[in-house]
């Protein structure tokens, strides 16, 4: 029997899911897509399968904006094994080597402050990242090790939480691009013993906070309007930037394309509302001195 078709509807908002361990990104949204029947879904940025925490993901008009918390700082919470280094440099990859522990929660607190501030990593073969069109973990899988040029990445926050035989808990808050289960390996490699993330947990993104997120679970329970209180609405994405709000005649002319004056530094950013609180889009300040749309929402002029 085939399962019934759905009735897809149009949703705009954006949703903080509690994303759980064993499940990638997309299956998250594919999930939570069908339970609201969104016309339209996509992710703020994927999520490893083994790790869990803050997905935010994003429905009808909210996709327009979706990249903008790619930039965004970062937090997790990681779980670090010491004396085995694998292959992926977490706990899905094949161990490379295994070595006795003879450090403590004092050495590696002392390595900690290596690793604060701008870093350079080598991105792993085991991630997204392409070469020629082809994920460098297609090639990890065929037994191919490529070259990769290092990166600077910056890590503002690392703190040791939690000890416990070998095995300890960081809080990590860091720029975009940052790969944990490689800091995880360089601290093995720093330390003389080999590592490995044993676990990882997305706390927060920019201003969104796994605190404000709900569990699949939870969301399966709900009723459809349950489920519709838990959305954020589209212009939570643009939380960070500066609002130009405008009246009715320059809201004519943005929806149309053009620019309107506006005293702003070149390349200033805005949230763009009509000034009874309708949000518009994103605008930004060109060097003619005229504030331009650089991406509108679908908006019927009253």
């Amino acid at each position: 029997m085939k399962p019934a078709r759905v009735a897809w509807r149009r949703v705009d908002g954006v949703l903080l899911l509690d994303k759980p361990a064993g499940m990638t990104s997309n299956d998250a949204l594919q999930q939570v897509r069908r339970l609201y029947r969104a016309a339209k879904g996509g992710h703020t940025g994927t999520l490893d399968p083994f790790a869990t925490g803050l997905l935010p993901l994003c429905f009808g008009e909210a996709t327009k904006f979706a990249g903008e918390l790619l930039g965004s700082e970062k937090r997790y919470l990681a779980t670090i094994c010491l004396g085995i280094a694998t292959d992926s440099g977490d706990a899905t990859g094949r161990p490379l080597y295994r070595a006795p522990v003879t450090v403590g929660r004092a050495e590696v607190e002392a390595v900690l402050g290596e690793f604060r501030g701008e870093i350079e990593q080598v991105p792993p073969m085991h991630s997204a990242l392409k070469r020629n069109g082809k994920p460098l973990y297609a090639y990890a899988r065929a037994g191919i090790e490529l070259e990769r040029e290092s990166r600077r990445v910056f890590i503002r926050e690392l703190e040791l939480r939690h000890w416990q035989d070998g095995q300890f808990e960081l809080e990590i808050a860091c720029s975009k691009g940052t790969y944990v289960r490689t800091l995880a390996a360089d601290l093995g490699e720093r330390l003389g013993c080999g590592a490995h993330l044993a676990a990882l947990r997305r706390l927060a993104i920019g201003a969104f906070d796994i605190n404000q997120a709900v569990t699949l679970d939870d969301l399966q329970a709900m009723s459809e309007s349950e489920r519709t209180a838990r959305l954020w609405p589209v212009d939570a994405l643009l939380a960070e930037l500066p609002i130009a709000s405008m009246g009715m005649a320059d809201t004519r002319r943005i929806l149309h394309g053009q620019g309107i004056a506006w005293v702003a530094t070149s390349g200033q950013r805005y949230r763009l509302y009509r000034d009874d609180g309708q949000f518009l889009g994103l605008g930004a300040v060109t060097a003619d001195g005229l504030l331009i749309p650089r991406r509108l929402v679908a908006t019927v002029m009253a």
